[in-house]
């Protein structure tokens, strides 16, 4: 089996993979504070829900936007199974014309959701993702990265909200009837939920404009499914796009990783 780990700033998602198929799926919170040993008891107690055996692990792939996470959790791996990962960053292999000003700044999560959708749903396109901030990249006819926007994510909107004003409450992401709200907590609503929409739909609108042609547009991240119903424009969610990416980028450079001896 082969581990595929994507740390995010708000949640660390874990995958296992029989060949290219998922076996399963897990999450669990990214904790700077925490330490390798931690991470350690952590993934084997998850390893063990889903009835895997530590031996089982063959080879793990780990794509990180939080460098401290990363080496706690390389380390982790290294003393649980004995492995060294594959690091999705530069010198790995991606097959991916990236056209930005700085290649090696591209997001090792960016560059792992565009090598799958491009692989899944073909090009143009633009991949939307909805994680602590909210991403999307713009790939061309030919299949190259062009780049894309950073904006806030939701829970990130909705946290400034209530810290930065004396007079709103503490809310829940919810589910808005309409945009007109008749109460504080329904307007407060509707402007995260349906605003974030409306700027998908806004954005979406700008960049296949300057792309000069119709794109498909995939979405991944949490908590996308509870803004999609929302948006105006036609888009694809893909929970698993990620993951998926990240199988691919390791049987694409799986001859280039060294071997590591278990202990």
């Amino acid at each position: 089996m082969v581990l595929g780990i994507d740390i995010g700033n708000t949640n660390i998602v874990l995958g296992g993979f029989s060949g290219r198929r998922i076996e399963f799926e897990a999450r669990m919170a990214t904790d700077l504070l925490k330490t390798s040993d931690q991470y350690c008891a952590e993934l084997k107690s998850m390893l063990g829900l889903f009835d895997v055996r530590v031996q089982d692990v063959e080879d793990v792939i780990i794509s990180s936007v939080v460098p401290p996470v990363l080496n706690s959790f390389k380390t982790a791996i290294r003393k649980l199974t004995g492995l060294e990962c594959m690091i999705v960053g530069p010198g790995l292999k991606t097959g991916l014309d990236i056209r930005i000003d700085n290649p090696r700044q591209a997001g090792s999560d960016l560059i792992v959701a565009a090598v799958a959708a491009i692989q899944e749903y073909g090009a143009p396109l633009l991949i939307v993702d909805m994680g602590t901030a909210t991403t999307i990249s713009a790939i061309s006819a030919d299949g190259a990265y062009l780049g894309g926007c950073i904006c806030p994510g939701v829970r990130i909107s909705l946290d400034a909200l209530i810290s930065r004003t004396a007079q709103l409450p503490g809310i829940s992401l919810g589910e808005p009837q309409r945009a007109i709200g008749h109460n504080t907590v329904d307007c407060m609503q509707s402007g995260v939920m349906i605003g974030a929409a409306a700027m998908l739909d806004g954005l979406v609108e700008r960049m296949e404009e300057e792309l000069g042609a119709p794109v498909k547009v995939i979405v991944t991240g949490g908590i996308s499914r509870f803004i999609l119903p929302y948006c105006r424009r036609e888009m694809h969610y893909d929970k698993d796009l990620l993951l998926k990416g990240l199988i691919t980028l390791y049987h694409n450079n799986a001859r280039q990783k060294p071997k590591a001896a278990r202990d």
